[in-house]
């Protein structure tokens, strides 16, 4: 696709610069004041008709949203004539950017440090009443300003891209719809982020869903991988810290058996983690899951004793076998465990058998 936009074109106040990045249905570009050319922004431009709604919708959704860890919204005109939405420039990469070049995944302090700068962020867009609803690496900016990537501060993480953010059914079945399913009967675009519960439709979306995300990038943070099947960090880590296993046990659960909010996530990673000085090094014993709803049909795991829902293949706190046929994902290269009712394999892709 050739972009309708060049170097020294006119958008607004501003003249674009270089383009800084590229979607399905849109680019963001640098950009510098026509009058003050010091004062650099980032401009994100349509080239497609559709995205026209999507930059209104994230301007209104953000605009009162004012924290260090959420990239600022400084303007919008989505009648321009080239509609455009203008938001402060973040000196530094995507998460997804720093996983492609380390792909064994980054370090524990590191991760750390960006959990918290995205819950913090989403502690305020919770408490505002918005939802992210598509969290994922590629949609966090890490302001490094030149520094290196071990010396990231949590004001330094932005959470961007509050395009989902409204709570609106049809929008997130529509997208659902139009970005998840192409041809070779594969799903691409974010599913891979999106708890369970959404994708089947058995949920209205709550804050609970974006932690699921959140579950899913501490995980491929820590290892360079999404995580499959009963696995914790540290079956692919060894050296990830029994605390951030049960902190990612807890976000990846079932709706649930979730943390309650993301300050609750926060809470526990400050009382697992900021040990005074002089303490103990030894993590804080496991949080007990909370109970199985009543209209489930609890059983009990035959290793540990824990109770188990139905459909359940392994045991979520010791991670005992609980089937004699595990249902896993046919492609040799992915092979992960899928729900039992699953079409499609939420980390690959691959047309799924349902069991007759």
């Amino acid at each position: 696709m050739t972009s309708e936009y060049r170097t020294g074109m006119r958008v607004s106040e501003y003249v674009l610069e270089e383009r800084v990045g590229t979607g399905t249905f849109g680019e963001v570009w640098r950009a510098r004041h026509h009058v003050w050319e010091n004062e650099h922004v980032a401009v994100k431009l349509p080239t497609e008709p559709e995205y026209v709604r999507y930059l209104q919708q994230e301007g209104v959704v953000v605009h009162g949203l004012r924290h260090a860890n959420i990239i600022r919204v400084m303007g919008m005109d989505p009648y321009a004539e080239v509609p455009y939405l203008v938001m402060e420039l973040v000196k530094g990469p995507s998460l997804r950017q720093v996983l492609r070049e380390n792909p064994m995944g980054i370090l524990v302090d590191v991760t750390v440090v960006a959990l918290r700068g995205i819950l913090n962020a989403m502690v305020v867009a919770h408490g505002a009443n918005i939802l992210h609803r598509d969290l994922k690496p590629g949609n966090v900016l890490l302001h490094l300003d030149g520094k290196p990537l071990s010396a990231l501060t949590v004001e330094a993480v932005k959470v961007g891209d509050f395009g989902l953010g409204i709570d609106n059914a049809d929008t997130l079945r529509s997208i659902v719809q139009s970005a998840s399913v192409a041809r070779e009967d594969k799903l691409v675009g974010t599913l891979a982020y999106m708890a369970p519960e959404l994708r089947d439709g058995r949920q209205k979306p709550d804050a609970c869903c974006d932690l699921y995300s959140i579950g899913v990038i501490l995980f491929e943070l820590l290892t360079g991988d999404r995580p499959a099947g009963a696995e914790f960090p540290s079956t692919l880590r060894p050296n990830v810290p029994p605390a951030l296993d049960e902190v990612f046990r807890r976000l990846y659960a079932r709706h649930d058996r979730r943390y309650e909010s993301a300050q609750a996530v926060l809470d526990d990673l400050a009382a697992r983690l900021d040990a005074p000085r002089g303490a103990p090094a030894a993590s804080p014993p496991p949080v007990p899951l909370p109970p199985l709803p009543p209209q489930s049909t609890p059983g009990k795991c035959p290793s540990c004793g824990h109770a188990v829902e139905a459909g359940d293949q392994f045991c979520t706190q010791c991670r005992a076998q609980l089937v004699g046929q595990v249902r896993q994902c046919p492609d040799p290269a992915c092979k992960a465990y899928p729900g039992p009712q699953d079409r499609y394999c939420i980390f690959c892709g691959t047309a799924l058998a349902l069991k007759e």
